[in-house]
């Protein structure tokens, strides 16, 4: 069969594309003759990361002791009745001041002014039979032994005297020093009897601050450091340590530590929750967010900033102080540049660009560091 004409030139048509084809492949460069194909098949070079520095100075910082605690009375005292008896009359109402001495209650005194008068009486009499006893024993018209027996007369009147006394007092239950009067669970034609609880008076003026420390923080207190407590109401008072426990808490290995503050104005009332801060010291230490601090290869919580070669240098660090969201760590070189951005995406010794943040475009702006994959 003839070859047709239109199957001459499709034939053609093939084989000038295969040849132009052809020709394409074998001008080309190799791919592992290209630059970016050698630095990737060597593995002798990576593309740096970019990643946001903050340059960043150490700065003086008060090393402090943190005590979880609650305010406290310096001095509670409940009162309890010395002797029985109606009350017969009451004197200040319930949270009222009241000054040393002064009396909360009267008791019933019933017959005791009598007794008293009765004792009184007696006493007397036995004055004068001691005083005739001795100017006849000193004649010798008697013996010594009446003499002694007056004696000891007079003294069991003058002690029944004073026993009398005391038990009248008694009647009228006073303040034991200036305070307020907290509770008086009595009134008025109430019967009370020896030992009854009768009122309660706290001391307004010192106030305490009170908490448990730990064991390992113990040693660097000493009573008469300056501390301050922020009571959960928000009020922040300032004061001195008063007293620090000897003896650990068996069930928590914890000592009591007592801040004493004035409370002139009476504002204080016991139990309000407070955090207590006593200064043992200062250092220099970096304010940093706490998203910042990473764990080294070791376990170590530390901070990733860039050196001077711009290589990522892992710096343990030690946290002496909490500040709301920011944490002031120590041990750290004085002037560093902090990865800010980008931290999570590199390692030690990693090559980054990096760019400090005045210079990284608005705050806003997020910076983009993502480990090649």
């Amino acid at each position: 069969m003839p070859i047709r004409s239109s199957h001459l030139i499709a034939a053609g048509v093939v084989l000038a594309l295969g040849g132009w084809l052809l020709s394409g492949q074998l001008g080309a460069d190799r791919p592992e003759d290209r630059p970016e194909t050698r630095v990737q098949a060597s593995g002798s070079a990576r593309p740096a990361i970019q990643v946001r520095v903050r340059e960043m100075v150490a700065e003086p910082v008060d090393l402090e002791v943190v005590i979880n605690g609650r305010t406290e009375a310096a001095r509670a005292v409940e009162l309890r009745a010395e002797t029985d008896g109606r009350v017969i009359a009451i004197g200040p109402q319930r949270g009222a001041v009241v000054s040393a001495g002064e009396v909360l209650l009267t008791l019933d005194p019933r017959e005791r002014r009598a007794m008293v008068s009765q004792a009184e009486a007696t006493l007397r009499q036995r004055e004068i039979e001691f005083e005739a006893a001795s100017k006849l024993g000193e004649k010798g018209f008697q013996s010594d032994t009446r003499v002694a027996e007056a004696r000891a007369a007079l003294e069991t009147a003058q002690a029944q005297l004073e026993r009398m006394r005391i038990d009248l007092e008694h009647t009228e239950i006073k303040a034991p020093f200036d305070g307020v009067l907290e509770r008086r669970p009595v009134e008025i034609g109430d019967f009370v009897d020896i030992g009854d609880p009768v009122a309660m008076i706290i001391e307004q003026d010192p106030f305490l601050v009170v908490g448990q420390v730990a064991e390992r923080e113990v040693g660097l207190l000493e009573v008469g450091m300056p501390g301050a407590a922020r009571l959960v109401t928000g009020r922040t008072v300032e004061g001195e340590l008063r007293y620090i426990g000897s003896q650990a808490d068996p069930a928590t290995r914890t000592f009591e530590v007592e801040l004493e503050v004035p409370n002139r104005n009476g504002r204080f009332t016991a139990g309000v929750t407070a955090e207590l801060r006593v200064v043992h010291g200062r250092t220099r230490a970096h304010r940093l967010p706490a998203s910042l601090l990473s764990l080294g290869e070791d376990g170590r919580i530390g901070v990733k900033a860039v050196g001077d070669a711009d290589e990522v240098v892992f710096h343990p660090a030690e946290i002496v102080r909490a500040e709301g969201d920011a944490l002031w760590v120590a041990g750290l070189p004085e002037r560093l540049r902090v990865i800010t951005v980008g931290h999570g995406f590199v390692r030690a010794g990693d090559e980054v660009r990096p760019i400090p943040e005045v210079a990284a475009g608005e705050p806003d702006d997020p910076l983009v560091a993502e480990r090649p994959g």
